[in-house]
């Protein structure tokens, strides 16, 4: 289907069955305007970045790397991720992150589509093993990954151990990465979820990368530092 001359089917995944009209509303019309809202804010933000050596590097090398950032900054996350890559075989990559089965999650498939970002379908709590492994594959496939490791519910600022697993199962580098926003409304979430506002300054620091290796704990614990550490860095940045 395509609405004001762009076309934004999910791919594989038709409509869920109900009233024709309304779920046209409600999962093409409504997250084209939600993505296209967001897109415009992003553009209007002025961007820089911090410490992107090591993740260019990468880029240029074919290595695969997984973004870890806390839920809370969420929305800008696709700042962080100005790359285009492919295949050998010149197959276009990029960026995944972990979209719920869920009716929400049909949404923000749709939504991240715009930004060119990869939705792979499964389910962190119920089924989770599942959704781990659809992680696996697409990283042995070449994709990066983008994960909020205290979501989708929290604890807030709780890093949960799937991030740390796929480093383990396949090698990638894990990349800490916060947005710090010159100025910006906070929402009542569970994650206390931050929304630039227009026109607002927007730092991206990179941390230390590094790779899972035997026990899990230290490298979670080591995560959690980083993050917390970075999140104190964002909120003096400006």
């Amino acid at each position: 289907m395509t609405v004001f001359g762009i076309h934004i089917v999910t791919r594989g995944r038709p409509l869920p069955e109900g009233n024709p009209v309304r779920l046209w509303l409600d999962f093409r019309l409504l997250p084209y305007l939600a993505a296209l809202v967001m897109r415009v804010l992003v553009y209007t933000l002025r961007v820089r970045y911090e410490n992107e050596g090591p993740v260019q590097d990468f880029v240029a090398g074919g290595e695969r790397f997984i973004l870890a950032f806390y839920h809370r900054r969420l929305v800008a996350m696709p700042a962080s991720y100005p790359f285009r890559r492919c295949t050998p075989l010149g197959e276009p990559r990029g960026v995944a992150i972990l979209s719920s089965d869920s009716r929400d999650g049909e949404r923000s498939t749709i939504v991240w589509k715009f930004f060119g970002i990869e939705s792979i379908r499964g389910t962190a709590t119920h089924g989770g093993a599942q959704a781990l492994v659809k992680l696996i594959r697409a990283v042995k496939d070449g994709w990066d990954l983008g994960m909020a490791v205290d979501g989708p519910q929290g604890p807030p600022r709780k890093v949960k151990p799937g991030t740390l697993a796929i480093s383990r199962k396949t090698g990638a580098w894990i990349v800490p990465v916060c947005v710090a926003y010159e100025r910006a409304w906070t929402l009542g979430t569970w994650d206390s979820l931050l929304l630039p506002m227009p026109f607002s300054g927007l730092v991206v620091n990179y941390g230390e990368p590094f790779r899972v290796e035997g026990d899990e704990e230290p490298y979670r614990a080591r995560l959690e530092r980083e993050l917390d550490a970075m999140e104190g860095w964002a909120e003096s940045t400006f």
